[in-house]
């Protein structure tokens, strides 16, 4: 009987121990949220000057790359990411962290390059740490500003999460990541627009702070701005109705800047098939059920996208990757408004060597 006190007492105090726990790391969790304003000024480190301003009728070069926190070698999966192969093999993803900081710095650095080799007038990249536990804190903000000196770089923060106990062998930890633009043109300003993003009680947490940055860049002998507008919009949706409203503001800004007589350039990751590309590409698994579909009638008047199809730009993360095997689709590429014409567009097939996005290039000219 006085064991059977004893252990009832230890469980007690066990189950009390562990509410605390619970709810002090509820508690940190809750106190610590925030979303950042919509409209904030961001500012343009530069070191390009007024007299390099963006032409009518000159040909320029812009890309789109989604680095991926420097994490995803071939061998990496994400833990929140989960399918089924053909076989009806269900999979779910096991990494949660990037393998060791070397490996950070050799995909930041590998994707920086493959960048440059290209010789863009103007960048976007997305999942871009600052200052990662997933990205073993090797900041790649500053990689990218270094890498990139001479030009103008803006940054917009999306992701300030609190720390995540999870997976609870390997927990993704607390990381502060955003969109980089680079330009080597002058820039005069740039925006940062809040997304509308999922506001459950879980979600809101751990979700990314989900934005779109616009910077403006003079139009020579014009009162006008080529709008340069880098896109990262939500994924894990269920249903997705945050995309939904994601691109009804999307669509209503771009309008606007169009309305006003701006040339935009917006590019990204839109986490939509923008291409018609599903069932392209070779595949052993099923169409993953986050895959949603965009094309121009669901943009606003005005507006176009310009995407290919010579490449996946995107591949599943539920598994290691393997050519062939994994689901793979073009998620990545731009949105032109009808002043700016798109000469030329093609992805970048890297194989997903330094992320599991490809990079993609166009060719513009303003009208």
């Amino acid at each position: 009987m006085r064991v059977l006190k004893i252990l009832g007492k230890t469980l007690a105090v066990l189950i009390v121990v562990a509410v605390i726990v619970v709810g002090g790391y509820v508690g940190y969790v809750a106190l610590q949220y925030y979303r950042i304003e919509d409209n904030f000024a961001l500012s343009v480190e530069s070191n390009v000057g007024e007299g390099e301003k963006v032409a009518v009728g000159q040909d320029y070069t812009v890309t789109t790359y989604n680095i991926g926190f420097g994490a995803y070698t071939h061998e990496f999966s994400f833990f929140m990411d989960s399918g089924t192969m053909k076989d009806g093999t269900a999979v779910t993803g096991s990494d949660s962290v990037a393998k060791d900081r070397e490996t950070v710095e050799r995909n930041t650095n590998g994707a920086l390059d493959a960048v440059a080799r290209l010789n863009p007038d103007f960048m976007f990249f997305q999942e871009v740490d600052e200052d990662g536990d997933r990205s073993h804190h090797f900041n790649q903000v500053q990689a990218v500003k270094d890498k990139f000196r001479t030009d103008g770089v803006v940054y917009a923060e999306n992701s300030h999460t609190a720390y995540l106990f999870y997976p609870l062998n390997k927990p993704h930890g607390k990381n502060n990541a955003g969109i980089v633009t680079v330009t080597s043109k002058y820039a005069s300003s740039a925006v940062r627009r809040s997304f509308p993003v999922d506001n459950g009680f879980i979600n809101k947490f751990f979700d990314l702070d989900r934005c779109f940055s616009i910077t403006y860049l003079p139009v020579e002998g014009s009162d006008n701005y080529l709008c340069l507008v880098n896109v990262h919009m939500s994924a894990y949706d269920k249903g997705g109705v945050i995309r939904q409203q994601q691109l009804q503001m999307l669509n209503e800004v771009l309008a606007a800047e169009v309305e006003a007589g701006n040339y935009v350039v917006a590019g990204g990751d839109f986490n939509h098939d923008i291409a018609g590309s599903d069932g392209l590409f070779q595949t052993e698994m099923e169409r993953p059920e986050w895959v949603y579909s965009l094309g121009d009638d669901d943009l606003a008047d005005g507006l176009r996208f310009v995407a290919a199809t010579n490449a996946p730009t995107c591949r599943s993360t539920d598994i290691p990757y393997t050519k062939g095997v994994n689901y793979t689709v073009v998620l990545d590429g731009f949105i032109v408004s009808d002043n700016v014409e798109a000469v030329d567009v093609t992805n970048i097939d890297l194989d997903f060597e330094f992320s599991d996005h490809n990079p993609v290039m166009m060719t513009f000219r303003l009208k």
